[in-house]
């Protein structure tokens, strides 16, 4: 019965590291794993669900690496499992360590170089043109599977911000899927930016868009341009919706609902200058009161 519920508690903490650890905000996991391993005072625990959640985590937010001067994204279309990974562009596949972000082990990874491979550079180097265009810190990566006599690819956008020393961290990222059919394909994908602002507040802000479209399949130069055009065009009404959304929600919340109740100062209120201050007259107005 004592063992029973030891394993219960145990996988009850095991839970709970796990529920903290999805939860982490982009560019924040390490900063979460230091901070269970000293809550839970259990290092080793902490550490062996983090290397294990990481991989989910990096995926998810596809995490760029860099490896030979080149960046990386690690996503699920370029995980071979065991913790390995694969540059479509170099051709190569690493390991990847989740926990102490280290690549290690790289070797040739064999792509046949036949029509779906040149379609895939074709739609790279379109997607690397836009990406340097519009992100300034953007970075892209496209891949092809083969399930077949089908050709099925995958196009990701990555672009963030980390800066945790002005308390706050920003991620844009797209995921796009389709086939390359004849004539006409069917393009998905969806849109997320995802803000965590930690500056005397805990604020997290995450809005995402589902697309779909029908796309003319000529040749790949046409594709190409056709495939930037449409994910521009997309790019560009989520940034407007999101800038009116907060502009709307500025002057509802902030100027209409709050305005009575609690009046805007635009003043940083320094609570402990007045707890200090609070602390002075209460001495000095009476000495026989304790601190």
């Amino acid at each position: 019965s004592m063992c029973a519920r030891q394993e219960l508690r145990e996988l009850e903490k095991v839970s709970l590291i796990c529920n903290l650890l999805h939860q982490s905000p982009p560019g924040e996991f390490g900063q979460v794993v230091r901070d269970l391993s000293a809550l839970v005072q259990d290092d080793k625990l902490v550490r062996q669900e983090a290397a294990r959640v990481g991989a989910c985590h990096n995926k998810n937010n596809l995490t760029p690496v860099q490896i030979n001067g080149r960046t990386v994204l690690l996503t699920r279309y370029n995980d071979l499992g065991g913790n390995r990974f694969f540059d479509p562009q170099d051709k190569f596949s690493f390991e990847f360590d989740h926990l102490r972000g280290v690549i290690s082990k790289p070797q040739l990874h064999g792509v046949m170089l036949d029509e779906g491979e040149l379609w895939r550079e074709a739609l790279h180097k379109g997607l690397k043109a836009y990406v340097s265009c519009h992100f300034p810190a953007g970075n892209c990566c496209v891949f092809k599977k083969s399930l077949g006599n089908r050709q099925l690819f995958g196009a990701c956008i990555e672009a963030h911000q980390y800066q945790p020393s002005n308390h706050w961290n920003s991620l844009w990222k797209s995921d796009w899927t389709f086939a390359l059919t004849p004539f006409t394909t069917q393009v998905t994908g969806m849109v997320l930016l995802q803000i965590h602002y930690f500056r005397n507040a805990n604020l997290h802000v995450t809005v995402s868009k589902s697309v779909s479209e029908t796309l003319n399949v000529i040749d790949q130069s046409q594709f190409a341009t056709d495939f930037v055009k449409f994910l521009k065009a997309e790019d560009t009404k989520f940034h407007i919706a999101i800038l009116e959304n907060i502009q709307a929600l500025s002057e509802d919340i902030w100027g209409k609902n709050l305005r009575r109740k609690l009046p805007v100062t635009r003043t940083f209120m320094n609570w402990n200058k007045l707890l200090n201050d609070q602390h002075l007259n209460t001495n000095v107005s009476n000495t026989e009161v304790p601190p």
